[in-house]
């Protein structure tokens, strides 16, 4: 698991560094807990114990593990196991880390667990030669990994090594051992951790308040302390589990003959919630959090491509050349749609007039099947934002966009979005010879969108938006985006004053509940009900917002879904979703805009 080690230069410590992935160990992918990979916390124990062989400080005094360590699919994991100088006495401070191998240099490296560690192994009194202990009572194990599965643990076959369980009084006696094929690797390691992870499934195996705090998420290992190791290589164990209060126990462990192999004063263990794996799983990486990037792009010189083999359309009427196409002409390898000289009002109908000429002209075009070999090119103005802050100059086009976007996504290496700024007068042959589906000129520099990680530390000041002072308006509120957002406002964001609005108010299914777990989360809450496309019906409501809780935020979470093909899609069903998305947005933007909002939040 560690590759490489190195004394680090004027501190007297040293740097432990190795690269995991659930591929790598094979035994690692066996351990999966609530449906992700996590590395053991025996894991932590044996990188632990090995690093304090090599500073010699044999000795794991204590071992804390503060975060789970997901490993993600198909990614490796960089770890780092950094231990200090030694102090007067020899111990040693030490603390694990861990970063994606795909990691931006922004991003930071996770602590997954400290410790300490310090010379010298402890004597031991006790043996484990005769076996099974004398006076210990079988305890049945079938059936364990079944139910520990149930529970979120499923365990693959390296780690199912429980073999048989024995009580006496409060001691339990536990025989694990690793399957005949990974016999070999143990010898890898001081002590395998799935061998001593399956030691530990012995610990309430006859109990049934196990498997009801179970329920509420898996026990693992999180704390240990006073771990010693006398041998290595062991493929068997015999363990005895000593009860030192609700949750801990000791450990003492010898090898298939019953030599001595190690001790643990204590480990204790808790609950694992689903939770802390999926933050575990985010910490650090951001997987979910993406941005879009307009990145510059070659573009290549495209000498096969001649004006004759162009079509150009101003007005996104497909009739002429259907006409000339009819009369013998050629079907032309690419077809332009100029829409970059119109000019649209930033208004809920010049939203549909645009929606509405696009979605004539896709549909035309894909029905065609004379031009399945040639591409569609729609050329706006200023209708996406390329450059931070740009803003956007043809709203009503950004939205035909997006139609034409979901055309794409149907029908790949047919469509092309283009987007021009000022400094560019026509379409150059060349940004059509390039393989993009999209792409965007601003001041001469050629640009298509890429998905890149957001920088870490960007949002990360958002719950200091709100003061709890204020109200915040969510719409939608009694759908399911809209509930989610309202607990997250009062959880994570500290607000205390919700006006939620939706069509039928505090009538809708759930919204007395809703209401009532925001209630028990600290929160006033508000119902009221209003379609918020009716502009003046939304001007009354705005207008009861009391004085002394004054309207800090509004989040517009209202929609209506009515997916579909492009082809069986309608203006009057385009309609129907654009008027709670556009018009709804524009009434809030346009009556909240002088109110000095600190948030104004919309879903797509």
């Amino acid at each position: 698991m560690l590759g490489a080690a190195v004394g680090l230069a004027d501190s007297g410590g040293f740097l432990f560094t190795g690269v995991l992935s659930a591929g790598s160990r094979g035994w690692v992918a066996d351990h999966v807990v609530l449906g992700s990979v996590l590395l053991p916390g025996t894991a932590f124990v044996e990188l632990a114990v090995h690093a304090g062989v090599r500073v010699g400080a044999e000795r794991l005094e204590e071992l804390t593990l503060e975060a789970p360590l997901v490993l993600p699919v198909g990614v490796g994991v960089r770890l780092q196991l950094v231990v200090e100088a030694a102090d007067a006495s020899g111990r040693r401070v030490f603390g694990v880390h861990s970063r994606r191998r795909d990691a931006l240099a922004g991003e930071p490296w996770v602590r997954h667990a400290t410790g300490v560690l310090v010379p010298g192994v402890a004597p031991v009194d006790g043996d484990l030669v005769v076996w099974p202990p004398r006076d210990a009572v079988p305890v049945a194990v079938e059936g364990l990994y079944g139910e520990l599965a149930e529970a979120g643990l499923e365990y693959g076959p390296v780690f199912r090594g429980l073999r048989a369980v024995w009580r006496r009084g409060g001691e339990l006696f536990a025989e694990v051992a690793l399957p005949e094929e990974a016999w070999d690797e143990a010898g890898q390691y001081g002590l395998h951790p799935a061998l001593l992870d399956a030691a530990l499934h012995a610990v309430g195996v006859d109990s049934a308040e196990r498997f009801d705090e179970l329920n509420a998420g898996p026990l693992i290992p999180f704390a240990w302390s006073g771990v010693s190791l006398y041998a290595v290589g062991a493929s068997t164990l015999r363990v005895r589990l000593s009860e030192l209060r609700p949750g801990a126990v000791s450990l003492l462990v010898a090898d298939g003959a019953g030599q001595l192999v190690a001790s643990v004063d204590s480990v204790a263990l808790r609950a694992a919630s689903a939770e802390q794996v999926r933050a575990a799983a985010g910490a650090g990486h951001h997987e979910s959090l993406f941005q879009l990037e307009w990145t510059p792009v070659p573009v290549p010189g495209a000498p096969e491509l001649f004006a004759e083999d162009w079509a150009v359309l101003s007005s996104g009427d497909l009739s002429a050349l259907m006409e000339a196409v009819d009369s013998g002409s050629p079907v032309p390898s690419t077809v332009v749609v100029d829409y970059a000289t119109s000019a649209s009002p930033a208004d809920a109908d010049a939203v549909r007039s645009a929606t509405h000429r696009v979605l004539g002209l896709v549909q035309a075009w894909l029905a065609d099947e004379r031009f399945a070999g040639s591409r569609l090119v729609l050329v706006t103005r200023g209708a996406v934002e390329a450059v931070p802050g740009e803003g956007v100059r043809d709203l009503a086009f950004a939205a035909a966009r997006g139609l034409f976007r979901s055309a794409q996504s149907e029908n790949p290496g047919r469509l092309v979005l283009l987007d021009l700024d000022d400094s560019a007068l026509r379409v150059d042959p060349g940004l059509l010879a390039l393989d993009e589906p999209e792409l965007a000129v601003r001041g001469g520099v050629v640009c298509a969108p890429r998905l890149a990680r957001v920088p870490v530390g960007e949002g990360e000041t958002a719950s200091a938006v709100f003061d709890g002072a204020g109200t915040v308006l969510v719409t939608g509120a009694t759908g399911t985006l809209g509930g989610l957002v309202a607990r997250h406002l009062v959880v994570e964001h500290g607000v205390r004053h919700l006006l939620l609005v939706s069509r039928r108010g505090m009538e809708a299914p759930g919204a007395a509940e809703l209401a009532s777990g925001l209630g028990d989360l600290g929160a006033e809450v508000t119902w009221a009900a209003c379609d918020v496309a009716d502009r003046e019906a939304l001007a009354e409501l705005l207008g009861s917002v009391p004085v002394e809780r004054p309207l800090v935020g509004v989040v517009h979470a209202a929609g209506v879904l009515d997916d579909g093909v492009i082809s069986s899609l309608t203006p009057e069903r385009v309609d129907g979703v654009l008027r709670p998305k556009v018009d709804a947005a524009l009434n809030l933007h346009e009556l909240t805009r002088d109110l000095g909002l600190r948030a104004f939040v919309l879903f797509s």
